[in-house]
């Protein structure tokens, strides 16, 4: 323990208190995951005492400000109040102070406990939330304690303890010998009968926070497993009753439904790319993490193909967690592909496709098995219905693995089969393109073959690639072709035209203000003096005055008749 960290048990009391009552469960799990991580920096504690400076590391560096006496006064970059960073900070003090961080994940549970030992027939001691047994032992935070006079409960009313109920709770030795399945059934039994409509974050958060209650301080890698399934858990809990309501689907669920699905996946996720404490199969835990990649794969191969929460967080198991990087090997993936085989014969028509497909083309890819992977992403084509996200996991993992000529051939192939995107969905696969040609020049002949296959769909990318590889013919073409209007643009986009090939702008230019005049409107007439001010400006730095004269008189005289263009005109001083 730091000397100039010294936190005393009245404020170690308080600050319990105040996180259990400012944090909800998502944001403590999260949190204690960026804990565990190192992404807490240069955490400075003030003059005063009670105000703590750091500096949390996340998809940027986030400025955390903690007030200690009053945690609703904290402020982060972030602009969230009680936000993931500064619960992180929280935990990073708390470690430096020498006191138990895992008390401090678990105070919402232990604060949820004293509220029950404080009703009548609770412990006659009158424990209060801060007391030592109950927060720092971590355990003792997760049971309720029915200890106390049995007389004395009698004469106040209270339920003798031999017919009071007790809820479970898991053991370490419980943990490491049962099947996940129990685990589950666990979770079922210490919550009791759920209700149809546990749609929000709030019961979300709660049930989180009791469910952790359950078990007590655990090593590293038995409580990344055991956070991953209270956090699948209330997924399912949630995702089921929406399955079996034919009215809904994933397009159709409640709004609050979908932000407290939102964020159970997000922390799912960001748990499943903490590195896995895990080495090998020689792991006491290993068989827990067979049983969770088989519960993903169930639950994924029957999920409603508008929701694809079980099939991500699939993939991110497959690609954190049994990873060629982490305890993946190629037995493992030959195991797990002969089981995805099987699920299609067994499944039948019930088997949802896509999720099914691309878990075959992950696995097939770290066995460099590419041409069966995409035979089997080709077969359906269309009818798949991909999306560029669909395919970040394996287009991702070439890119890290710098695989180029690989990277290469999967574009190429699947490009065609995203129909029906939005060309600005599309932003990720321009990326892949792009870093393949950054490394392989020679593939730039395929990329525009590619692109120019996939349009419509593929125009916005289309276009930046001409922009950024400097094909400005090609670009302005296709302008002219859809109809664009020059005035849509920013200066800054058509600048590098105007420096770089000024001559190939007058025909665009030509062409949309005689759309202009065609519209026989004020309005269209003011843009086309706009544009024909610019057209002065590009003949003159052509050198090509002369023809300009000879353009605008002959213009003039073919519109005299239009009076208000004329007026026009006149105003922006082209005619005299």
């Amino acid at each position: 323990m730091d000397m100039d960290y010294i936190l005393d048990d009245v404020a170690w009391r308080g600050l319990l208190e105040g996180v259990a009552e400012c944090f909800d469960e998502l944001t403590i799990i999260r949190g204690f995951q960026y804990f565990k991580q190192g992404r807490v920096e240069e955490l400075v504690l003030r003059d005063d005492g009670v105000h703590v400076d750091a500096r949390v590391k996340d998809n940027r560096m986030y400025d955390v400000a903690v007030d200690l006496d009053d945690l609703t006064a904290s402020e982060c970059a972030c602009s969230k109040s009680s936000c993931t960073h500064m619960a992180a900070t929280l935990m990073r003090y708390a470690e430096l102070c020498g006191r138990p961080i895992q008390a401090l994940a678990n105070a919402r549970s232990a604060l949820k406990s004293a509220a029950v030992s404080a009703k009548p027939g609770a412990a006659p001691d009158g424990r209060r939330f801060g007391a030592r047994a109950d927060v720092e032992g971590g355990a003792a935070a997760g049971s309720t304690s029915w200890a106390g006079n049995e007389s004395e409960g009698a004469n106040r009313g209270a339920v003798p303890e031999a017919s009071r109920p007790v809820r479970p709770t898991l053991t370490e030795a419980e943990l490491t010998e049962l099947p996940v399945a129990k685990w589950h059934d666990r979770f079922q039994a210490r919550c009791g009968p759920m209700h149809l409509h546990f749609r929000t974050a709030q019961e979300a958060s709660e049930l989180l926070s009791d469910l952790q209650a359950m078990r007590p301080v655990l090593p590293w890698a038995l409580e990344q497993l055991f956070t991953l399934h209270t956090l699948l858990f209330v997924l399912e809990r949630m995702i089921k009753p929406a399955q079996a309501d034919t009215r809904q689907s994933g397009l159709f669920m409640g709004y609050h439904t979908k932000l407290a699905m939102e964020g159970l996946r997000g922390h799912a996720r960001s748990l499943l790319e903490d590195k896995l404490a895990l080495a090998d199969d020689s792991s006491a835990y290993w068989d827990r993490l067979m049983e969770t990649a088989d519960f993903l794969r169930e639950s994924m191969l029957t999920e409603d193909k508008t929701l694809g929460c079980f099939a991500e967080l699939y993939a991110s198991l497959w690609l954190r967690w049994l990873g060629p990087g982490s305890a993946g090997t190629a037995p493992l993936y030959e195991k797990e592909l002969r089981k995805l085989q099987v699920a299609e014969a067994e499944l039948g028509p019930a088997l949802s496709r896509l999720p099914w497909t691309l878990a075959q083309c992950l696995l097939l890819l770290y066995l460099a098995r590419d041409a069966e992977a995409l035979t089997l992403i080709a077969r359906d084509g269309s009818k798949l219905m991909l999306k560029p996200e669909h395919l970040n996991p394996q287009l991702g993992f070439l890119e890290h693995a710098e695989q180029w000529v690989r990277l290469r051939d999967w574009l190429a192939v699947t490009g065609p089969l995203l129909v029906g995107v939005r060309s600005e969905d599309l932003t990720l696969y321009g990326d892949y393109w792009a870093s393949v040609v950054a490394q392989l020049p020679e593939a730039e002949s395929e990329m525009w073959r590619t692109l120019q296959a996939m349009l419509p769909f593929s125009r916005t990318v289309y276009e930046d690639a001409l922009a950024a590889h400097g094909r400005w013919d090609r670009w302005i073409d296709l302008q002219m072709c859809m109809g664009q209007d020059p005035l849509s643009f920013r200066v800054t986009v058509l600048k590098p035209v105007e420096k770089d090939a000024p001559e190939l702008l007058l025909p665009f230019y030509h062409q949309a203000v005689e759309r202009y005049v065609l519209q026989k409107n004020r309005d269209g007439y003011k843009a086309a003096a706009k544009l024909l001010k610019r057209l002065a400006k590009l003949y003159a730095r052509l050198k090509k005055g002369e023809r300009w004269e000879q353009f605008i008189i002959a213009f003039a005289s073919r519109n005299s008749r239009l009076r208000a263009l004329q007026e026009e005109l006149r105003k922006g001083g082209l005619l005299s």
